[in-house]
């Protein structure tokens, strides 16, 4: 049985290196478009709610999930959430 470990609270910024396998590049400069509130910002100005399995990517204006990172050792999945649109800046 897995031991429950604490989360963080952090900026997008942490999202580099839990990304990079996916998206070519710096992942943190793309643009998100929050599909309940509207705003828009880069990845590296979300809020992150990360622990060893997940990490949780939330709008800085409303704190709604835009998307989900699942991670373990040998793979990265992403699951979108309220992510209206993603693009490079």
């Amino acid at each position: 049985m897995r031991a429950e470990n604490a989360s963080s609270i952090v900026d997008g910024n942490v999202l580099a290196g839990l990304l990079g396998g996916i998206f070519e590049g710096d992942a943190t400069t793309l643009i998100g478009v929050c599909g309940g509130c509207g705003a828009r910002g880069a990845l590296a100005e979300t809020v992150v709610e990360i622990d060893d399995v997940a990490a949780i990517v939330r709008c800085r204006s409303c704190s709604h999930t835009l998307l989900t990172v699942l991670h373990d050792d040998d793979d990265v999945r992403l699951v979108v959430g309220t992510l209206r649109e993603l693009r490079r800046s």
